[in-house]
């Protein structure tokens, strides 16, 4: 029996900043994030928007594009790593919004929960609803990954932001993808990336040293929350770099192969943080599996590197890259970082580079490395099946990307400051953050949603 995706849709911010207004501004050499990593423009969140928004505009399209019978939907679950709230989970939002556009009691039975592991929380939740569609074959499943990834002004991160939504519907007998059972893991628990509370002394806000009560804040420290991570580049690269390894070696190994893995695989999709991560982190891999060899210990770090370097730019690793990586990277050069939804978009950007192009892939089998901060690795591979075309026809991704508005950089600092506080785009035909309650004690920071059409 195969189980798998069955149908897509997305959800990504309406308005962008093209890099080269960023490089600018920032005094960054154009060519050094265009050519180097393969970033074309920044999307970000308008007024009205946030990970809720998304999350149920891409939700809204799958089930209207598909037609979607909502009384065999058994789960929604989500992956996310920029919750907005640390109890309710985005999936009782959408489940919520879903019975307001379609009907009162219709996901009442559906079982809903949030997945979190940085950027593989995705693919863990996919994961789950595969073993859960494996076991209930009559019954489907739905995934949405929904994101923000923001980052300090003027940090090394900024020019890597992006924002938006896939939605995924599991279902036996897939007309898109169908997944393989043998699925490897790489974890350790490290410090590359991560969300931390951060506190300040109360004194250092009022400036008194009497611990009184601060807006109903009690405590002599004050918990802040920040959607922009802490993070170190180049140890995160090295952690992507080593759970990929491990895991994808780990995937040889329960495969039982001696042969390149990889040279099965028709395409290649990725966790791109930027669309040109994913070529990175993969020389190593390369190498190895080509020669059948294991990363020495004996070797000096530098000399290693500089060997990576080298396998990294020859013209046989180049037509690789071109041949099985690169489909996968162009809508991520057009949105940024989709965070728990990269990889999502990595396989939707191929299949419809494909569409587009006529190419027929059915049959053809994929690769997935996923890999999230924190940190943890998954690789695993699907075959692409007949009906994918068929699937396709109402997606439109790069058409939609095309429409993106073009905003200037005053307009983006203040979106991210938070003060800008008119939308930039009126919104039409979709979900919006309607207001949040700031006067009702019990019900104090509950968010509203509504659709406007």
């Amino acid at each position: 029996m195969k189980i798998g995706i069955d149908a897509v849709a997305f959800d990504v911010a309406k308005i962008h900043l093209p890099i080269p207004t960023l490089a600018k501004a920032r005094n960054i050499d154009p060519e050094k994030l265009q050519k180097g990593l393969g970033l074309e423009k920044m999307t970000l969140p308008d007024v009205h928007q946030d990970v809720v928004v998304f999350g149920a505009n891409a939700l809204t399209k799958l089930i209207q594009n598909y037609n979607i019978d909502l009384s065999k939907i058994a789960r929604i679950y989500v992956g996310t790593e920029s919750s907005i709230d640390s109890s309710k989970p985005i999936s009782s939002f959408l489940i919520s919004l879903m019975e307001q556009k379609f009907g009162e009691n219709t996901l009442s039975n559906c079982d809903v929960v949030d997945f979190t592991f940085a950027c593989i929380g995705g693919v863990d939740a996919m994961q789950n609803c595969i073993d859960f569609v494996t076991l209930n074959p009559t019954k489907k499943a739905i995934v949405v990954t929904t994101d923000y990834a923001k980052y300090d002004l003027n940090s090394s991160g900024e020019y890597t932001q992006g924002a938006g939504a896939v939605a995924l519907l599991i279902a036996s007998n897939p007309r898109i993808i169908a997944f393989g059972n043998t699925w490897a893991t790489s974890t350790k628990g490290v410090f590359d990336f991560f969300k931390p509370y951060r506190t300040l002394a109360k004194t250092d806000i009022t400036g008194n040293d009497a611990n009184e009560a601060w807006f109903d804040n009690l405590e002599s420290e004050i918990e802040i929350h920040k959607d922009q991570p802490v993070f170190d580049g180049q140890y995160s690269n090295q952690c992507y770099m080593d759970r990929t390894r491990d895991a994808y070696f780990s995937f040889k190994k329960l495969k039982n192969t001696s042969q390149t893995v990889y040279e099965s695989w028709t395409s290649i999709v990725m966790h791109l943080p930027y669309a040109y991560q994913g070529r990175r982190m993969l020389s190593e891999i390369y190498a190895l599996d080509a020669s059948n060899s294991t990363l020495s210990g004996a070797e000096e770090t530098t000399v290693y590197q500089n060997k990576l370097k080298e396998i990294s730019k020859s013209e046989a690793y180049i037509e690789f890259v071109s041949k099985k990586l690169k489909p996968a990277e162009l809508a991520s050069s057009l949105i940024g970082n989709l965070y728990t939804g990269s990889i999502f978009m990595g396989l939707l950007s191929t299949i419809a580079h494909f569409y587009d192009t006529k190419k027929e892939i059915s049959g053809s089998v994929f690769g997935f490395l996923a890999y999230g901060s924190g940190s943890k690795s998954k690789v695993f591979e699907g075959t692409i099946q007949q009906d994918w075309q068929l699937a396709l026809k109402d997606v439109s991704l790069f058409e939609t990307l095309e429409k993106s508005f073009e905003i200037d950089f005053e307009t983006y600092e203040k979106l991210h400051k938070k003060e800008q506080h008119q939308s930039v785009c009126s919104p039409k035909n979709e979900w919006i953050l309607d207001r949040i309650e700031s006067e009702n004690p019990n019900l104090l920071g509950a968010r509203y949603y509504k659709w406007v059409d």
